[in-house]
């Protein structure tokens, strides 16, 4: 995908801004110039928002304001809020003589929404349009949401879209290393198509599970129906395991990253010499303990009922009821269960009619006669024995579970998604607790004295949860690994009976054919996995290198930079020491790192896919600027570049040879104080000129410093 223009309606400052973008395959870069709260961050907001709608947005939409600021309530109070993206997609095809031929298809996105004017800045649901353009006109395009994920999955957004600002997404501080983690295999596994394996393997999986159900299916092998049984119920209990174990994983890593920023805070206090209270941020950091807490607990008692509710029972069951079903259906067919006609009998007589269609009416002669004959039949069927009348029983009591087991779709599963989206909203708790205790140690800063002792005694609170969580690991594992051998075991059982049977030997070579399909699909998934991740991290190495201009030989201070099989980023200084990018490396190096990590993924993945960084090369000058955006353009496919005018300055050169497109925006607001000359609008909102980098126009002319405002003012 290739970007090719942009148009914005009442999108904050963008109040009707239309760009174009380069995507010429020589000069694939497009620079817009801008200054400070000219408009460059809104463009990268409302690009985002296009394609991906409010979860795009910061705070996922809450709170965040589309409407333009200053607009007036003579304009109306509700106002229409739209952007559309245009873009091309090249797509391959190999023709039957082996030569391969390029499509390039052209498409139109529209995004809209309407949003009041107060307080709240309430809005509409956005709606979405998405149309090919084509020679003969615009053909609608249907699911266009599934389209754009197709074609620029948002996990990749980060990737295709850069906040320079905080470019940083994959290393920074404020998440903890298990984030980041699932944002670098995220990002690596979304462009590589890796998901897709992993779809693969889980369909064959379900594909092996029939194996057990045909298993069961096999009329006059009692023993062998009961091993099957037995094993899908140890299936499931290893499938609870397994999330008990990949959510105590994570309660771990949430408690032990507490932990750590702890310590760090304990250490920081002491260097300080600071020994009292903070009653005050203390108070608050147990509340927010409690609060936690209160959200593990709901966790635990929604996970421990999801395994208990009845819907589990019925699906889990399914197959079992179903024949209990058939079996007394078929009993009552024969008229084995003759208490059925009592209810029926009664219902008659309630009813005062035959099903025949003659009278049951009390006081007809002919009616009692005939009620008298019904209820020696009712008389008769009472006499039943009691197995008779328990079978009886039994087929109407369970009719309330037949439509359940009958109806295929799974209500378990979508109580399952609710304490999966509970447990992910502890996650985000956990993040939110790093960020709030980053502030807690500005101000343990900024105090004189501190209570060390209520921090330590945190701390501990803290390592007896964790330890708590690795603790519940062990135990899981420990019940995993008796569990799986049970398996085995009955899985040779269930073989052997299967091989005594005619129709066994063709379960069997299914599951062989299963099991060869996923050992294929498992080592093409570590094959490209180890293979690939090896090339994304030595490109993004050697990117990473030349934008800091560092050369190993001559000693630099770093080394190297990798990504390691559990998908840290790490940099090692002399002496294959590791330097954290949070603290060890200046702001140019860090943004430099994420940088070459986006290039390198885009690259070693052949994605034909934009690049729009907004503010690259801020805090840094120099060699290292000039690197990291000569180096940016050669392995970027299409490059959008929202750049400053500082950020421009000395890059001069390098914009000329590889910019095809270069546009300037500016904010009318910015007069007197920094436009020289009055724009003549009034509403706050971004101008677009066709300066390029080295001129400037009455629009877009600015002062050179503040003395020239003071000089003028006397």
């Amino acid at each position: 995908m290739k970007l090719l223009r942009a148009k914005f309606q009442n999108f904050r400052m963008l109040r009707d801004l239309e760009l174009k973008f380069s995507h010429d395959p020589n000069r694939r870069l497009t620079v817009i110039r801008a200054a400070n709260e000219s408009g460059k961050t809104t463009i990268l907001h409302g690009l985002q928002w296009a394609l991906y709608g409010d979860g795009a947005l910061p705070a996922k939409g809450a709170g965040f304001r589309l409407h333009p600021i200053d607009w007036k309530a003579s304009e109306g109070k509700c106002v229409d809020i739209a952007a559309t993206v245009e873009f091309v997609l090249t797509k391959f095809r190999r023709s039957q003589s082996g030569i391969e031929q390029k499509t390039h298809l052209r498409y139109r996105l529209i995004r809209s929404t309407t949003e009041h004017v107060d307080s709240n800045s309430r809005r509409s649901p956005s709606t979405v349009k998405l149309f090919q353009l084509t020679e003969t006109g615009a053909r609608p395009i249907s699911a266009p949401e599934a389209f754009i994920n197709d074609e620029m999955p948002p996990k990749l957004r980060e990737v295709f879209f850069t906040d320079g600002d905080r470019a940083l997404s994959f290393i920074e501080a404020d998440v903890t290393i298990r984030t980041k983690r699932k944002r670098v295999q995220g990002a690596i596994h979304s462009l590589l198509g890796l998901e897709i394996i992993n779809a693969a393997i889980k369909h064959v999986g379900n594909a092996a599970a029939e194996v057990n159900r045909k298993a069961k299916q096999l009329g006059g092998h009692s023993e062998l129906s009961t091993i099957a049984t037995q094993l899908e119920d140890t299936d499931h209990k290893c499938e609870t395991l397994e999330t008990d174990l990949e959510d105590a994983k994570q309660q771990f890593c949430t408690f032990d990253d507490l932990c750590d920023k702890y310590d760090r805070e304990i250490s920081s206090v002491l260097v300080k010499g600071d020994k009292e209270q903070l009653k005050n941020d203390l108070e608050r950091v147990r509340e927010e303990i409690r609060w936690i807490d209160e959200q593990r607990e709901r966790a635990e008692k929604d996970h421990s009922a999801l395994f208990r509710s009845q819907s589990i029972a019925s699906d889990l069951l399914a197959p079992v009821l179903t024949s209990a079903f058939d079996q007394l259906e078929e009993l009552r067919d024969q008229g084995k269960i003759p208490n059925t006609t009592i209810p029926v009998l009664q219902d008659r007589l309630e009813a005062k009619f035959c099903i025949c269609g003659e009278t049951l009416e009390p006081g007809n002669k002919v009616g009692d006669k005939r009620r008298e004959h019904i209820q020696k039949l009712i008389e008769y069927s009472q006499r039943a024995d009691e197995v008779q009348k328990i079978v009886t029983a039994l087929y109407y009591s369970t009719k309330q579970l037949q439509p359940a087991v009958s109806a295929g779709a799974s209500r378990w599963l979508e109580e399952y998604k609710k304490v999966t989206d509970l447990r992910d909203h502890t996650q985000a708790i956990g993040e939110e607790k790093g960020r709030q205790l980053r502030g807690l140690e500005i101000k343990l800063d900024s105090l004189p004295d501190t209570d060390v002792k209520s921090l330590r005694d945190m701390l501990r609170k803290y390592k007896d949860m964790r330890d708590r969580y690795l603790g519940k690991q062990s135990e899981i594992k420990t019940r995993l690994k008796v569990l799986r051998s049970e398996r085995k075991n009955l899985e040779q059982e269930r073989d052997r009976l299967l091989r005594q049977q005619r129709k066994g030997e063709r379960i069997l070579a299914e599951r062989d054919v299963t099991r060869d399909i996923t050992k294929v699909l498992q080592g093409t998934y570590e094959q490209i996995t180890n293979a690939e991740l090896l090339k994304v991290s030595n490109l993004m190495n050697s990117i990473f290198l030349e934008m800091i201009g560092a050369d190993p030989k001559q000693g630099a201070i770093i080394r190297r930079a990798e990504i390691s099989r559990e998908f840290d980023i790490i940099v090692y200084g002399p002496d294959e020491r590791t330097l954290n990018p949070d603290r060890d490396l200046n702001g140019a190096s860090r943004r430099a790192l994420t940088l070459a990590f986006i290039l390198a993924i885009t690259k070693v993945s052949e994605a034909e896919a934009p690049n729009v960084i907004d503010t690259p090369l801020g805090m840094t000058s120099g060699f290292v600027k000039q690197s990291i955006l000569h180096t940016a353009v050669r392995e970027s496919e299409q490059l959008i570049l929202l750049l400053t005018h500082d950020e421009i300055s000395g890059c001069e050169e390098i914009i000329d040879e590889a910019a095809e497109v270069v546009l300037t925006l500016t904010n009318p607001a910015h007069y007197p104080k920094m436009l020289i000359h009055d724009p003549g609008v009034v509403e706050r909102k971004a101008l677009c000129c066709a300066c390029d980098h080295r001129s400037t126009c009455k629009l877009c002319q600015r002062r050179v410093n503040s003395e020239v405002v003071l000089d003028s003012a006397l």
